[in-house]
């Protein structure tokens, strides 16, 4: 009597549709992990560069000038453009501030906003 072991190849096919569809649900976990890292990262670093512009604009002698005006810095590995909006308010000793932080990627020329934060800065 002959008895031969092993996989058929319908198992085998099987066996390989199960493993292709556990690494294709691993692939899209993988990626979603790193564009929400990535997110992440962006929105820390861009809070920490508005929180810099807001405190930087208080440590000044006087109030600022009631303005809208955009520049580019380097922080962290990236570039990122600032534009920082003085707004005038019902109290002339009290400014509203409002810093807009864009990240550039690649070559583009107007970047999305990645995070905005507001402030009140006023004479002491």
């Amino acid at each position: 009597m002959n008895t031969q072991r092993g996989f058929t190849l319908i198992e085998v096919l099987v066996a390989l549709l199960v493993f292709g569809l556990i690494a294709t649900a691993a692939a899209e976990v993988g990626s979603q992990y790193i564009s929400s890292y990535e997110r992440i990262r962006d929105k820390t670093l861009a809070g920490w560069v508005a929180d810099n512009r807001i405190n930087a604009l208080r440590l000044q002698e006087n109030l600022p000038e009631i303005s809208e005006n955009s520049d580019e810095i380097e922080y962290g590995p990236f570039r990122w453009r600032v534009t920082t909006a003085v707004l005038g308010t019902e109290d002339p000793s009290i400014l509203r501030v409002e810093v807009t932080v864009a990240r550039f990627r690649g070559n583009e020329s107007d970047p999305p906003p990645v995070h905005t934060l507001s402030a009140f800065i006023g004479d002491s």
